[in-house]
């Protein structure tokens, strides 16, 4: 797990796209040495602001969603706010920069909808019959 945290650490991804649901920031590419392939059997529940990688790619969760992509890490920024004037934190050509922050830091900078079920986040932005 340090190699795939050095490597990741090391080069900055660029924002392919965005799609799969409101915010979900396809990046790549990503070092051939920590590809990985896609989970057989999708999970049911991927946690908000989790990243992932499926083949060469890097890709963040805006919500809590299914997927089949590896789960190596998660970031306290929320990609996808309807909330805020513009809901997309990133964009397509975005460089994207990941680093390592102690648990004590992730606590602090995560929004408290991190913390809550889905239908519940969903309920507190707003957003109706969507989860």
């Amino acid at each position: 797990m340090r190699a795939l945290r050095i490597l990741l650490v090391m080069d900055a991804a660029v924002l392919f796209l965005l799609g799969f649901v409101p915010g979900f920031a396809y990046l790549g590419i990503v070092d051939r040495r920590i590809a990985m392939p896609r989970h057989t059997t999708p999970r049911v529940r991927v946690p908000l602001g989790s990243v992932g990688i499926a083949g060469v790619q890097t890709g963040v969760y805006p919500a809590e969603t299914p997927g089949g992509w590896q789960v190596i890490g998660r970031t306290p920024l929320q990609p996808f706010d309807p909330a805020r004037d513009d809901p997309f934190l990133m964009k397509a050509g975005d460089a994207v920069q990941f680093y390592p922050i102690a648990r004590d830091e992730y606590d602090r900078l995560v929004p408290d909808s991190h913390h809550l079920p889905a239908a519940a986040a969903a309920r507190r932005s707003g957003l109706r019959g969507i989860v």
